[in-house]
């Protein structure tokens, strides 16, 4: 472990730019860009469009940026249909004088262009799942006109997301995952460090409710419609906090047992966290910070075993041996009746779970770890970027020397 001290003196010094696709919300990728903020106060931000009511104390004081989608009509709120303006708007940043430029990537943003001079990091929370791996879903839910464009546009800009992964000089994955991803689809290693989680709110205790609950943006892909249908079938209380455009289709298919919260603030969210039975989680997700939370407040985790979750929770897995001081179960069968099995198996052994171990586990993905590990990481990487850069110098130095005397 490097000094503390040493590091932050050394990460002072730089020029920082981070980069980061759009602030029209506030999830997993802007708290990331947020603790990046507290590490480099200095640091000026780049987005391609930003609704300023979003942003987090930290961001709201600091020079922000944004491309010539801001002042386009429209584009904060459906800023996905200007896919195919994207990558002109990032390589149109001027960047030349910076030392470091760390981009925050889901949707563009690693696209960016950099001096030969400039270390350029990218924190990868997924390569665009619409254009890659859940393209044949986004395309399926496309009426024809709206989903032939889309098809052509993702064509063009699957070329550019390969051939711009090339500007980047170190890649860093959330999730062991994602960095598998990254290597499918840029060709490039990567170094897992788990995005930051605030497990500090967590806590052990409250008033049990006695119900099960989902949190997430009403979406899809995250199949809240699995756990609306296995609460209603087993006639088991949920409530589902988040909002989307999927929610018209989820409320028709809950039955009296659900109840929708929409959004809610930081201490609803916490008290609804303390007083459930378990989390519910059918989705995939690329980390998924919501198991998190919910382990930081001692709660078990029943989930689809896939994705980022396998890295977060301890989880039963059917037919396998017993697993010591387990934070959830694990089904394998994304269904109906694989959610409401594994749903049935925790409730038969629901004694065995502890709060506290649950937590402990937590705590490990804390904020404070992420900014020690990605601190580390960006000190190594610079100071690796300038060792090769004097190489390279050296040794054109020595070429041009001979021709000079020949």
């Amino acid at each position: 472990m490097q000094n503390p001290a040493s590091v932050s003196a050394e990460l002072s010094k730089l020029r920082v730019a981070i980069v980061h696709y759009w602030f029209v919300g506030r999830a997993g990728g802007e708290r990331v860009v947020e603790a990046l903020a507290e590490i480099f106060p200095q640091a000026d931000i780049f987005s391609l469009v930003a609704d300023h009511s979003t942003l987090a104390p930290i961001l709201q004081n600091r020079k922000l940026q944004t491309s010539f989608l801001q002042r386009v009509p429209g584009a904060k709120k459906f800023h996905r249909h200007f896919l195919f303006l994207q990558p002109l708007a990032l390589e149109q940043f001027d960047l030349s004088d910076y030392d470091l430029v760390i981009s925050s990537e889901s949707g563009p943003a690693k696209g960016v262009i950099t001096s030969s001079k400039t270390c350029h990091i990218c924190y990868c929370h997924s390569p665009m799942r619409y254009i890659w791996d859940m393209y044949p879903e986004y395309r399926r839910a496309m009426g024809f006109l709206a989903g032939t464009v889309f098809a052509v546009t993702a064509h063009y800009i699957r070329l550019w997301d390969q051939a711009s992964a090339s500007r980047v000089d170190y890649f860093v994955a959330n999730s062991s995952f994602v960095a598998s991803r990254i290597r499918k689809y840029y060709g490039r290693e990567s170094t897992v460090i788990h995005p930051p989680v605030d497990v500090s709110a967590g806590k052990i205790g409250g008033q049990e409710g006695g119900y099960y609950i989902a949190i997430g943006r009403l979406v899809e892909y995250k199949r809240f419609d699995l756990a609306i249908a296995a609460c209603t079938q087993l006639r088991r209380p949920l409530k589902i906090i988040g909002a989307g455009p999927h929610e018209k289709v989820l409320r028709r298919i809950a039955g009296p047992t659900v109840e929708f919260l929409g959004r809610v603030s930081d201490t609803e969210l916490r008290k609804n966290l303390a007083g459930c039975r378990a989390l519910l989680f059918p989705g995939e997700e690329d980390f998924g910070i919501v198991p998190v939370e919910a382990q930081s407040f001692g709660k078990p985790v029943v989930a689809y075993a896939s994705g980022g979750v396998l890295e977060t929770v301890r989880g039963i897995v059917p037919n396998k041996a017993k697993l010591e001081n387990p934070t959830g179960v694990f089904f394998t069968e994304r269904s109906l009746s694989g959610l409401t099995k594994a749903m049935l198996q925790f409730e038969s052994m629901e004694q065995e779970f502890r709060p506290e171990t649950i937590r402990e586990h937590s705590l490990q993905f804390d904020s404070a770890i992420f900014k020690r590990r990605i601190s580390e990481f960006i000190a190594s990487a610079v100071r690796d970027f300038r060792a090769r850069n004097q190489a390279d110098n050296v040794c054109a130095d020595k070429v041009f020397d001979a021709f000079a005397g020949a």
